[in-house]
């Protein structure tokens, strides 16, 4: 591992003490990738995946091209999800305090005036792309000093509906600005989407060590609907199990489950965390599961997006996930910094085709057949086309229904490439 410090990489002393007083002092493996050209003014494209270090990665070279004499807001950093924009700005806060800089959070579930007021204090603004629209509406302040953008885990904000928003933002911010793109892929809508925010930036892939990836055992679960539940019981009363994640798809599905954990375990202590809490109830939901105050956590996929907790020991998906990307996001949660974990996935007889054709894009062909999944979809198929050869009831009716936006251009006037390079020039 290279011995570069953050103080090589050419970051500001104040900002290398503040991480001192914190323990860090060795750059991870993407901060030294990417601090350098975010000093020197370039636009990054960074794929990277959660708990790689990205934060500080574009959180350090931010805090130190910003100014505390600079028109506020500086900068802004865009994320996916509440939980996530609250860990940036966690994680931010002591480096900008050293810098004499301000810096919030704007996401919704708590109040609008109190929000508005510290951030248009803010020289950084860390925000979810609809209530960052619904406060430049009511005119809390606006985006036209902002020199600095962040899109992090944008490939999750496409996922999520995000990109009119998103669009609609970037398009209020100067041409000039220096735009740093995270996401866990660069292909795809997330490839043009970077096209589309950046110029000639520098491009930087990172990918965890092999040997910190720990083993994932994947076990498939064929269960009737009736035993669903009774099932998951058996699964949380398992002596080798530590904290877990179970994956369910709506928020009332969330609720729904943890009561009936309550009902039938008193070994299983467990909550929900879901968009229709506020924001106190998730943090305390989150806060209560990494201090092991409960070893359950039933979250939707939207809800769980942007949580890095450690030793997780089991994913569980109660329902099945939406296609193979989700599938992947879920179960990575485990199997962390080297330890082993546990993926273990619930599906239906109905379900079997479309878990079977997951399992087999992810090279789990074998765990998958292991469950009896072929003999459940062929049993499933079979019923299906003797409910058709059955003699059907016309007088019903009931008959069936049935039933890209452009990329926004970027032209640098030349007065922007002279901002810019005035700005490269300045931070040599």
């Amino acid at each position: 591992m290279s011995k570069q410090s953050f103080a090589d990489l050419g970051v500001s002393s104040a900002v290398v003490n503040s991480l001192s007083e914190r323990g860090i002092e060795a750059p991870f493996p993407i901060q030294r990738q990417v601090i350098e050209d975010i000093l020197e003014g370039d636009d990054v494209l960074v794929q990277s995946p959660t708990g790689s270090g990205k934060t500080l990665a574009f959180g350090v070279p931010l805090v130190d091209l910003v100014q505390a004499e600079d028109p506020r807001p500086t900068a802004l950093i865009l994320a996916p999800t509440r939980e996530l924009a609250s860990q940036i700005v966690d994680e931010m806060e002591g480096i900008c305090h050293a810098r004499a800089l301000r810096i919030a959070a704007v996401y919704g579930g708590v109040g609008l005036q109190q929000q508005a007021k510290r951030a248009a204090k803010s020289h950084i603004i860390v925000a979810c792309p609809g209530r960052l629209e619904d406060q430049i509406q009511r005119g809390a302040f606006n985006l036209d000093n902002v020199r600095y953008l962040v899109l992090d885990e944008a490939d999750r904000m496409l996922d999520m509906g995000f990109k009119p928003a998103v669009d609609r933002i970037v398009r209020q911010i100067d041409d000039g600005r220096q735009t740093l793109f995270f996401s866990a892929t660069l292909e795809g809508a997330a490839g043009k989407l970077a096209d589309a925010y950046t110029i000639d930036p520098k491009t930087h892939v990172n990918k965890p060590s092999p040997e910190k990836q720990g083993r994932i055992e994947h076990r498939f679960i064929h269960v009737s609907h009736e035993a669903k539940v009774e099932t998951l019981v058996s699964e949380l009363e398992s002596p080798n199990r530590g904290r877990t994640l179970v994956f369910v798809r709506t928020k009332h599905g969330a609720d729904r489950l943890v009561k009936k954990l309550s009902k039938r375990s008193r070994q299983v202590r467990a909550v929900a965390m879901h968009g229709n809490k506020s924001q106190n109830q998730r943090q305390r939901a989150l806060a209560d599961f990494e201090d092991g105050r409960v070893d359950t956590l039933v979250a939707t996929d939207v809800a769980a997006r942007g949580i890095d907790v450690a030793e997780v020991t089991h994913v569980i998906n109660f329902d099945i996930p939406e296609d193979q990307d989700t599938f992947v996001h879920r179960v990575g949660r485990t199997g962390r910094a080297g330890a082993d974990g546990v993926g273990i996935s619930f599906f239906m007889s109905d379900q079997a085709k479309e878990m079977g054709k997951i399992a087999r894009s992810l090279g789990l062909h074998s765990e998958f057949e292991a469950s009896g999944a072929g003999f459940h979809a062929e049993s499933h198929t079979r019923q299906k086309k003797s409910d058709r050869r059955q003699p059907q009831n016309r007088g019903n009716g009931g008959g069936r229904q049935h039933g890209k936006p452009g990329k926004p251009k970027r032209n640098r006037s030349n007065a922007s490439n002279r901002n810019r390079n005035s700005r490269r020039q300045r931070n040599r």
